[in-house]
This record gives C-alpha cells, structure tokens and sequence, in this order.
C-alpha cells in the first residue's frame, strides 16, 4: 500500500480504477480551504464501498486516498480540457461543482504548487495504474479498465436536468472494442425499468479512460459515472443508503463479470 493509494493485485484481466472516493487532504492544503469546500462536497462518496465485491470477482482494484481537490487523477497533466466548449473542472480545482471558490480570498494554487501536486500525488496513481495495466496484459494478453465514478443526479453548472443512472464512457467507441461496448450497454439496458442508461452521453470518459483505452494495443476502457441518487443519500453528510446500494450492486456486479469473461475477437 502507497500513501497515496491501495492496490489489490487481482487474477482476471480486469482492473477496477477509483481514482475520485479519497476525502484526505494535507493540512497545509486543508487549513485554505473556504467553507464551501472543507467538507469536500464534489467526492465520489462511497465508490470503494459500492464496489467492495470487486475484488472477490477476481478483479485488480485501485483506489486513490486523496480528494480530488488536492489534484484531479481524471485530467490531463497538462490540463488540456476534455470537454472543450462545456463547463468542467481542472487539474487541480479552483471551484466547486456548484461553482464556489475552493480556497480562501481566491488565493489559488500557483503553477509551482501544481507542478508539486502532480509530481506527489497525480503521478503515482497513474505509474501504479499503468503497471498493473501491462501486469494483466502480459498475463491475459489484454487488459480491461473499469474507471469507477459517481456524481450527483443534479448539477446545473455541468449537466442540463437529471442525468441518467448508468452513464457509460468509451470516448466515443475510441478506448474499447465495439463488442464489449455493446455487452456492457445490453446489461444497462436490461435493468430497465428500474434504472436508466447512457452510453457515450454528457460524460464520455475522463483522461484515464481516454489515455488507457488503446484496443488495438490490447488495452480496453470504460468509465462508469453512476448517479449517486442510486445508492445514497445526495445532501450533507452524503450517507451511504444500504437499502438503496443493495439494488444496484447486483448490477454493478453485472458489468465488472461481463468485462472478465470478455475476450477479444
């Protein structure tokens, strides 16, 4: 175990990336924050828990420590936007998801910090990410990511409406093979009526999915941004609902053994 994460090595081909579920944050970071953000309100709440059978299916599991307002492991080093044209969120946020200022008298971080951050905390869950990566490669002769996320059903600043339960990314079809695509889109669907789903909708996968996601090298991706009106509680504390988690996780577990028992064409 880093610091910085928890890795399980597991026997499948099939790694489970939680890059967004970690609430640490450095005292020296924690103590700028402005109210709005100390109780760091934009967390995947509860992504690791969700997914706690994960590792019983056989599957590799990473799981960051640290929230994503220390940096975000989902952009770009380089903070190149992914949505370009769209409202989103940077390397290393300055606002919230409702648009408040994350530090104190908008004193943000400057680019030597940054650069600090990244080199801390953003580079070793991607060298972990990437060596188990080609770990599983070597052993099955591919490798599948499953990016691991989940955002409120409702947030103006990013997303008209409510977003759909099951929001499925493949960088339009770029980070992996059409046919497992489509097997992960058929068991969404199949939980109809009782959850919806879109693939390749408002969030079509973040730089991990994006980065990793090379089929013809034998690297497959998805993202999954799962509403968290399926599972917990939206508003402060943001509790975990077991009677809610307890219909959904059967579903989850749908999608995780569907990427295992996959093999490329």
């Amino acid at each position: 175990m880093s610091e910085t994460y928890t890795l399980h090595r597991g026997k499948t081909p099939l790694l489970v990336s939680v890059p967004h579920a970690g609430t640490a944050v450095p005292p020296d970071i924690a103590e700028r924050l402005s109210d709005a953000a100390k109780p760091v309100p934009d967390t995947d709440w509860h992504v690791h828990t969700l997914y706690d059978f994960a590792a019983g299916l056989g599957a590799s599991v990473l799981i960051a420590h640290y929230s994503r307002y220390v940096v975000d492991l989902n952009r770009p080093p380089d903070d190149e936007s992914l949505y370009p044209g769209q409202t989103t969120t940077g390397l290393v946020p300055v606002d919230t998801f409702d648009g408040d200022p994350i530090y104190r008298d908008d004193i943000d971080p400057d680019v030597s910090e940054i650069m600090a951050r990244v080199s801390g905390y953003w580079r070793p869950y991607h060298t972990a990410l990437r060596n188990e990566l080609d770990r599983l490669k070597k052993v099955h002769g591919h490798a599948v990511l499953w990016d691991a996320h989940s955002i409120a059903s409702h947030v103006p600043r990013l997303f008209d409406g409510r977003l759909p339960d099951f929001n499925l990314g493949t960088n339009g079809g770029k980070s992996c093979a059409e046919d497992l695509a489509d097997a992960v889109r058929a068991k969404a669907e199949a939980a109809a009526p009782d959850f919806s789903c879109v693939l390749n909708g408002r969030f079509k996968g973040g730089f991990i999915t994006r980065n990793y996601g090379a089929p013809k090298d034998g690297y497959h991706a998805i993202q999954l941004e799962l509403s968290q009106a399926t599972y917990m509680s939206e508003g402060p504390p943001w509790p975990y609902r077991i009677d809610l988690a307890k219909k959904v996780r059967p579903h989850l577990q749908g999608f995780l053994q569907t990427c295992i028992d996959w093999r490329p064409a």
